[in-house]
């Protein structure tokens, strides 16, 4: 077996298989020059192999790009679903979603820099992401109206407003300010300001 190739059985190839190994060789060529070809010569079988799991190019590259995304939405999913007052959980959240983007784009920008041209191409993929995000806040958001630790309003126009105030933090196109020195302590001003505007009057 040549390095850098892991030769599968085309019947038991699995689409995690074959994920695992576009990304590989999407680190290694880059989002304009792998191919198909690409994918099936690094797992040994024939691209008609690739083919009967993702159906085009751009079905895999999707799927690459959900992948990358879900790794991210997945833990903050669990915050979300947790117990607990509010405003904590919602700093939690916060807190992952920090750093699971920072360590994606400081820690191998290399990697990032792919998965972020995959999902500039992949706009349903990144509205459904956006969406998964946004669910997760107002359910933390609901709890808490629930709760009376959050004023009431509509938990998802809430949600959106909240992701919005915080991208500088967490969005990629901010990502050349977050080795700033004082990004955290003007995360720390943002997130009072919230806190504020989102406890109840009698608690703000």
């Amino acid at each position: 077996m040549r390095s850098g190739r892991r030769d599968v059985a085309d019947g038991s190839l699995t689409p995690e298989q074959i994920l695992d190994a576009a990304e590989d060789v999407l680190r290694r060529f880059g989002p304009q020059k792998t191919t198909v070809v690409d994918v099936a010569r690094a797992l040994g079988v024939s691209h008609g192999s690739i083919y009967r799991h993702f159906p085009s190019k751009t079905a895999l590259r999707e799927a690459v790009a959900r992948r990358w995304l879900h790794r991210v939405a997945a833990p903050l999913g669990q915050i979300a679903a947790g117990d607990g007052p509010a405003l904590p959980r919602l700093r939690r959240w916060l807190d992952r979603l920090m750093a699971l983007k920072r360590a994606k784009v400081l820690d191998d920008p290399e990697l990032f820099a792919v998965y972020h041209a995959l999902s500039a191409d992949a706009g349903d993929v990144i509205d459904a992401h956006v969406a998964e995000l946004i669910d997760q806040v107002a359910r933390i958001l609901a709890d808490g109206m629930v709760a009376g630790d959050i004023r009431l309003g509509e938990p998802k126009a809430m949600a959106r407003a909240v992701l919005t105030a915080t991208a500088a933090f967490h969005h990629p196109a901010h990502a050349a300010t977050w080795r700033d020195p004082l990004i955290d302590q003007t995360f720390e001003a943002v997130f009072d300001l919230l806190v504020t505007a989102l406890a109840p009057p009698a608690l703000a």
